[in-house]
C-alpha cells in the first residue's frame, strides 16, 4: 500500500474508546478527513465499492478496518448508525483498478484521499476450459521452477509458502497438500526463516523450487483460474497486498497467459 498498512482499532473485547476513532487513527490521511470520526455509513460505502470492483471485502483491507472502527464508535455512542462524515459525503468512497505495465493496480479512496493501493499481475481472461490445453502447455511445475531462476535469492516467507500451497493444490487437484511435497518444503522453509536471525541462515526460493516438478505428485498446464487462486493466496499473506516481483504468483500468471496465447 502506498500509504502503509491500515492500523487496526481496538479488539471487540476491549473497553470502548473514550474518544471516537478518527480517520487519522487508522489511515495515513490529512486535512479535515483525518480529524473526522469513522461512521458505519462510511464503512458501508467502501465495502460496497470493494465488492463491486474486487468481488469481495478484502480481509484486513480498508473496508474491514473501517467496519471495525465504525462498530466501536457506534457502540460507544460517538456516531450514529446512519451518519456519514463530511468529506465522505462530499467525495464518497471509491475503488478503482487499472492495468499498468502488465500489472493490475487497485486504489481505494475515501473522501478524495487514497487510503490503500496494491498491485497484482494483470488478470488472465479464461478463453478455453482447462481440458483444452495441449501437452505442450506451460505447467504449474515449470512455473515454480522458473521462480527458482528469477527470484531464487529471496528468503522464503509465509506469502511464498501460501502461494506454493495454492499452486500445488491446483496442479494436483487435491484439497490437501502431500507430505514431502513442494508445498511442505516451502512451509518448512518459511517456518525456519521466521526464527532465523540472519539472512544467510535462511532458506531461499531456489532451495525449495528448483526441483518442483519432481516433488509434485501431479502437474498440469496453468490456467487463468489457477493464476487467480495463487495470486489471492500470496497477497492475503503480505502486508502490502502486492505480489512478489518474479515470484510464485507472477510466474503462474505468466504461464497461464502463455497458455492462453498459444494458437
Amino acid at each position: 500500500m502506498s500509504q502503509g498498512q491500515p492500523r487496526r482499532p481496538q479488539a471487540q473485547g476491549e473497553a470502548l474508546p473514550d474518544q471516537p476513532i478518527r480517520y487519522g487513527d487508522v489511515f495515513d490521511v490529512s486535512g479535515e478527513l483525518a480529524g473526522r470520526p469513522v461512521a458505519p455509513r462510511d464503512a458501508a460505502l467502501l465495502q460496497s465499492a470493494e465488492q463491486a470492483v474486487l468481488g469481495q471485502t478484502k480481509k484486513g483491507g480498508p473496508a474491514a478496518v473501517l467496519q471495525s472502527a465504525a462498530a466501536l464508535n457506534a457502540r460507544a455512542g460517538h456516531v450514529g448508525k446512519g451518519q456519514v462524515t463530511g468529506p465522505t459525503a462530499d467525495a464518497g468512497a471509491t475503488v478503482t483498478e487499472a492495468e499498468l505495465a502488465g500489472r493490475r493496480v487497485v486504489s481505494e479512496s475515501v473522501g478524495g484521499q487514497v487510503v490503500a493501493r496494491f498491485v497484482t499481475p494483470a488478470a488472465v481472461v479464461l478463453a478455453d476450459p482447462p481440458g483444452a490445453l495441449d501437452q505442450d502447455a506451460v505447467t504449474i511445475g515449470r512455473a515454480l521452477e522458473a521462480v527458482a531462476a528469477t527470484a531464487g535469492d529471496k528468503p522464503v516467507d509465509q506469502s511464498d509458502a501460501a502461494a506454493v500451497q495454492a499452486a500445488e493444490m491446483c496442479a494436483t487437484g487435491a484439497s490437501v497438500t502431500a507430505p514431502g511435497g513442494v508445498s511442505a518444503a516451502a512451509q518448512a522453509a518459511a517456518d525456519h526463516n521466521a526464527r532465523a536471525a540472519r539472512d544467510e541462515d535462511k532458506f531461499k526460493l531456489r532451495d525449495v523450487l528448483s526441483d518442483a516438478r519432481e516433488k509434485l505428485p501431479a502437474d498440469k498446464g496453468a490456467t487463468a483460474v489457477d493464476a487467480e487462486r495463487v495470486v489471492s493466496a500470496e497477497i492475503r499473506n503480505k502486508p502490502d497486498m502486492a505480489t512478489t516481483p518474479n515470484g510464485v504468483a507472477e510466474a503462474v500468471t505468466a504461464a497461464a497467459r502463455l497458455n492462453q496465447e498459444r494458437p
